[in-house]
This record gives C-alpha cells, sequence and structure tokens, in this order.
C-alpha cells in the first residue's frame, strides 16, 4: 500500500471517526481505524459493532492495499504534525511509514482481515430529507433520553413517519418516564419517503453521532433503514447505526386529553430565573416550586445543604391561583430548545403532567410529571 493525501482531509476522517472508536473492549481490532486505498480515493473506517462510519477523500494511490492502525495515535500523529500532504507506506510485514514534511513515523499495523466488515451492502432503498430539519428533531428531544440500561427500549429516540394527504409527517419521540419530549415536522407532497408508523429506535449513542454528520451536512442527506441498520450517506461519508431491536411504549397515552391552565411567558426570562434556581439544587433537592398568580409567575427552590431562592418573572397568567413543584433542570431542558420567542406553559396541577411547547409553532412539546411537595 503506497498513497500520499492532503493532511487537512486525513485529520478530518480522523476527527469523524474519533467518537465511535472502542476505548474500552476486548477486541483490540476495535481500538484501530481500517485505512483502504483505493484508485483514487483513500477511506478511512471505524465501528464499534453498533456504530460504523466510512469517511472517503481523494488521494493519489500508486499501490492499492488495507491496513489498520491505532485510532488514537493516528489521530494524534496526524494533527501534530506540519505539512500539506501525508505520505503512507505499508510493507509486506505490516509496518507502515507515514512521512509529513520532514517528521517520519513507523508505526506497527494490524491485518485488514481481523476488523469487522463496515462495507455498504447493496439494497439498500434510500430517500433524501432535510438535514436541518431531521437536526431539529433531534435537539428537541435528545434530552429526554433514557440513560437507565435496564430500559433498553428508552435508550433512544423513536423516529416515525407516517404519510398523510398533506404529505409525510417524520416524528422523534424520547422519553425517561419522568417526561417526554416529541418533535414533528411535515415533509410536502412531492417528497417521497419509507413509512415507518410503527417506528424504529435510534439509540443514544448513534444519535450523537448522527448529530455530527447533520452539522457538517448541507442541505440534503439520504437516508435507509436496512437489516436492522439506519443508513445515512453524505458526499464522502456513510455512517451506519444498529437500532435498538424493543418495542417502544405508546407515548400517545401520556399525552394530557384535558388542557391545565395556560401561561404565556418570554423564553429567556424564565429560563435565566430557573437557572438561577438550580444553583441551590443538588443531586437529592433538585426540585422548584412553581406558584402562578395573575400574570406573576414565582419561583422557589429550598436546599437545607446549600440554601434558598426565590424570584419573580412577569407572564401572562389569568386562571385561579395553582402551586406545583417540578424538577427543575426537566424545566430548563424542556425550555432551552424552545429557540427564541415565547413559550407556553400548560400547569396541569399538584398531580397531573405540565405541558410546554412553543407560543408560535404546534411541532414541539414536552410533557413533564410534577414532584411532591
Amino acid at each position: 500500500m503506497d498513497f500520499c493525501i492532503k493532511r487537512e482531509l486525513l485529520l478530518a476522517g480522523m476527527q469523524k471517526t474519533a467518537g465511535i472508536v472502542e476505548k474500552k473492549t476486548t477486541m483490540p481490532i476495535l481500538n484501530n481505524v481500517l485505512i483502504t486505498a483505493q484508485p483514487g480515493k483513500v477511506t478511512i473506517s471505524a465501528t464499534d459493532l453498533e456504530i460504523a462510519v466510512m469517511v472517503g477523500y481523494e488521494a493519489d494511490v500508486a499501490t492499492e492495499g488495507r491496513v489498520t492502525l491505532s485510532a488514537r495515535k493516528l489521530h494524534e500523529l496526524v494533527r501534530e504534525t506540519q505539512g500539506d500532504m501525508v505520505h503512507v507506506v505499508k510493507n509486506e510485514k505490516e509496518l507502515v511509514t507515514i512521512t509529513c514534511d520532514k517528521a517520519v513515523y513507523r508505526i506497527p499495523g494490524l491485518g485488514a482481515g481481523e476488523f469487522p466488515n463496515v462495507a455498504e451492502e447493496e439494497g439498500i432503498q434510500y430517500v433524501t430529507v432535510n438535514s436541518e430539519d431531521l437536526l431539529e428533531l433531534i435537539r428537541k428531544t435528545f434530552f429526554a433520553i433514557s440513560t437507565d440500561p435496564l430500559r433498553k427500549n428508552l435508550t433512544g429516540v423513536l423516529f416515525e413517519a407516517q404519510k398523510k394527504e398533506s404529505g409525510t409527517e417524520i416524528r422523534m419521540v424520547a422519553t425517561d418516564g419522568h417526561r417526554m419530549a416529541m418533535a414533528w415536522t411535515m415533509l410536502g407532497p412531492e417528497k417521497e419517503f419509507m413509512e415507518l408508523e410503527k417506528g424504529v429506535i435510534l439509540p443514544r449513542k448513534g444519535l450523537g453521532e448522527i448529530r455530527k454528520l447533520l452539522d457538517d451536512a448541507n442541505g440534503e442527506i439520504r437516508m435507509g433503514i436496512h437489516q436492522g441498520m439506519c443508513v445515512f450517506k453524505t458526499e464522502n461519508t456513510i455512517l451506519k447505526v444498529r437500532l435498538i431491536d424493543s418495542d417502544y411504549p405508546d407515548y400517545r397515552r401520556v399525552i394530557p386529553v384535558e388542557k391545565g391552565y395556560p401561561v404565556r411567558f418570554e423564553r429567556d426570562r424564565v429560563l435565566h430565573a430557573l437557572r438561577r434556581m438550580s444553583v441551590i439544587s443538588s443531586e437529592g433537592y433538585s426540585g422548584v416550586i412553581v406558584k402562578m398568580n395573575a400574570d406573576r409567575m414565582v419561583l422557589h427552590s429550598t436546599n437545607p445543604d446549600v440554601g434558598e431562592a426565590s424570584e419573580e418573572v412577569e407572564v401572562s397568567y389569568q386562571d385561579p391561583s395553582v402551586e406545583v413543584a417540578y424538577n427543575v433542570s426537566f424545566l430548563i431542558d424542556a425550555i432551552e430548545v424552545i429557540g427564541e420567542g415565547d413559550g407556553m406553559f400548560e400547569i396541569g396541577g399538584a398531580k397531573k403532567p405540565g405541558i410546554i411547547r412553543a407560543a408560535e409553532s404546534d411541532r414541539y412539546l414536552c410533557i413533564i410529571m410534577p414532584l411532591k411537595f
């Protein structure tokens, strides 16, 4: 194997694979990246058996070949070297010589035959979707994913797609049992999309890698589901994420039928007030009492180990006085993703869930269960 590649491209490839490479594994090969040189192209691949990424860049390839190298060491090496081009040569003993400017490294590689197969399968039916739309759905639901390994079906986001007369509605839902976030968007009738009425579950770690890919994508991205994998494809990157093989609970049963008391509030004003309340909170005391009076929201937080805090915020509220306790971090998470503008908070009472949504949009809501106090 013998090729030359721009240093900036090799570094970009290593950065895209860094989050996937296993740091603690019983399979040493998973600490490595697979480098494949083909005519005019070099591909860098990484996997942890649940997620796989393949990044391909143009290169001057003199001799084709494959080798695996330590992902961490190669990343550090390329990051710290100077120069525009990197020259990589592998001999018959899997010893790889890397030259950049005046720096020369010789690193032993592992045989590519031991590396899991991460190649793109044939037969995947791709659809195109706007990367910003997907990114927004993930941003508005990711915080509510459960981290409890005993509830595997909740450790990811439910992704649904349902055809309607006006187009296809795509939706993401996440819950940890104490709160539930749901976001959706509508694709026009001219946009073809897969039907996922039952939905699939994208795992938390996989969503983190999907977010990175979407951040770098411009405009539309190709997406497909094949043999228990969700596959995303851009011009030079393929990301494969294994779906969680489980049934998601019927989240529609959690959505309150009865309307709560509506509160319209300035997003930034209430958000900053809640953050000041959170200074008092700790792992054992994370509650904030929300007391509603006419056009007034009074926040109160008490922690015997830290102290107490109170603050009054102007809002739009005309219903009877009500007092409910919530987890302050849950309120912050739910309001933070609304974006600019006003928010709506439907307070259900001491035993009923509250609902937070954007005042001028009907494409996001977060349901939060109250606390006892």
